[in-house]
């Protein structure tokens, strides 16, 4: 599947460099994920952790699935990231009240849970410090030299970093939904948005499926739909299942979902927001890693992140201080993820975050979410240049005969994306699938 950049708000390159072309996720295995976390587990505690190693799963369905098996609320389990479904991902989980042998029960294809200890604290987005990556980029049509060029020429365009944009798979890398029912929920239309989120069709999705949103969206018979959707569309059944007993109540529809997953649709149309802004300010010639006078900042922490929790306005006074902070990788340009108590920059930069508002007709009021102020957002501000330095062999690809495959290898703070990074060396739409 092709996935356009501009659906999801990114609109140009950083890099000038020609891209290698290729496609990713030609194997599963040929994207491979590892979580950085700061835990150390002990022998007691009311959790089980366990360390989970998917191969093409779904993060949230296989939580509901695991909560099927082992007879257990979803709220049980808790994790620090979701991770890609087409990959080979690893990171813990914590499980409350569950034993080992209990765990055990659990035989499903292309999942092993390996219990590693337990604990009184269950994981959570804190615990989660970055993401390595080992990622291959296969079918490429250049001879090896001329790819292993391009591959050094954007690596050296890209040494002060690249553009931090939330990558596909925020949105729904199969199914690119997710900002699309968040912008109903901001915007007060519960029912447009659990709609959105049943019966939305898209072109890649199988004809059968398809057919059966299109039936849904154009009738609203969801006793009907039942009968159409296949079992595998568990979220948009179980929704269903809800509104034909309760056909008011939206809000409780999307309450059968997990917390996590309630919370991603409002996360994911304030990361378009972003990501809009962030293109905007690259096509206004303004840098991702110098403060203009307006701009907001955010300083390193001790493990070397971004903390966004400490903020701090530019101004002519502290101008030079901060870019020499900058340079050195101690402070970091910051856009805003749209909230009900956002904190714009000032001058330019503050006209561009303040005109997106305008265009996209937002009220930040409507993200208290009054008909789910469980997930409502006061907004924060994130910074807009990742720093990456990615390791990189070019060799002959085995599985696309005459053609070169590229493998890279990096690390990521939390909440970044590969594929932000990715395309920068492909250039071109990332065939996902």
């Amino acid at each position: 599947m092709i996935i356009n950049d501009n659906e999801i708000g990114i609109f140009s390159y950083y890099s000038g460099s020609p891209g290698t072309g290729g496609r990713i996720r030609q194997l599963v295995d040929d994207f491979a994920v590892e979580e950085i976390t700061n835990r150390v587990e002990t022998t007691n505690g009311k959790y089980l952790i366990a360390e989970l190693t998917k191969r093409n799963w779904d993060t949230h369905r296989l939580m509901r699935e695991l909560s099927r098996i082992l007879r257990v609320s979803q709220d049980r389990f808790g994790w620090a990231g979701t991770k890609d479904k087409r990959a080979l991902t690893k990171q813990r989980i914590s499980i409350w009240d569950m034993s080992e042998e209990e765990l055990s029960r659990v035989r499903l294809k292309d999942v092993e849970l390996t219990p590693v200890g337990r604990s009184n604290k269950k994981i959570s987005l804190g615990d989660l410090w970055g993401n390595r990556f080992k990622i291959t980029i296969r079918d490429i049509a250049l001879q090896v030299d001329e790819t292993l060029d391009r591959v050094k020429n954007i690596t050296r365009e890209l040494e002060n970093g690249v553009p931090d944009f939330f990558g596909v798979q925020r949105f729904g890398e199969n199914r690119p939904v997710t900002h699309v029912v968040g912008e109903a929920i901001a915007k007060g239309n519960l029912k447009d948005a659990a709609l959105t989120y049943i019966a939305r069709p898209f072109p890649d999705e199988s004809e059968d499926i398809r057919q059966a949103r299109k039936y849904v969206q154009d009738t609203g018979d969801f006793k009907a739909g039942l009968n159409m959707y296949p079992l595998r569309l568990q979220f948009e059944r179980a929704m269903m299942n809800y509104l034909i007993a309760n056909p008011d109540d939206h809000a409780g529809a999307f309450r059968v979902l997990s917390p996590n997953l309630q919370k991603m649709f409002l996360h994911a149309y304030q990361s378009y927001v972003f990501n809009i802004i962030l293109s905007r300010r690259i096509d206004a010639g303004l840098s991702i890693n110098e403060a203009y006078d307006g701009d907001v900042v955010c300083f390193k922490n001790e493990v070397g992140m971004p903390d966004t929790s400490r903020l701090q306005k530019v101004n002519a006074d502290n101008l030079d201080g901060i870019n020499n902070l900058i340079t050195k990788g101690r402070a970091f340009v910051t856009a805003p993820l749209i909230g009900y108590d956002t904190q714009f920059s000032e001058g330019g930069q503050g006209e561009i975050e303040r005109e997106v508002i305008r265009e996209l007709n937002i009220d930040t009021e409507g993200f208290k979410v009054p008909g789910m102020p469980e997930i409502a957002s006061k907004g924060l501000r994130r910074e807009i240049v990742l720093v990456v330095k990615p390791e990189f062999s070019v060799m002959e690809d085995e599985v696309n005969e005459g053609k070169t495959k590229v493998v890279l290898e990096f690390t990521l703070p939390k909440g970044s994306y590969a594929t932000v990074v990715l395309r920068e060396y492909m250039k071109g739409q990332a065939i996902l699938s």
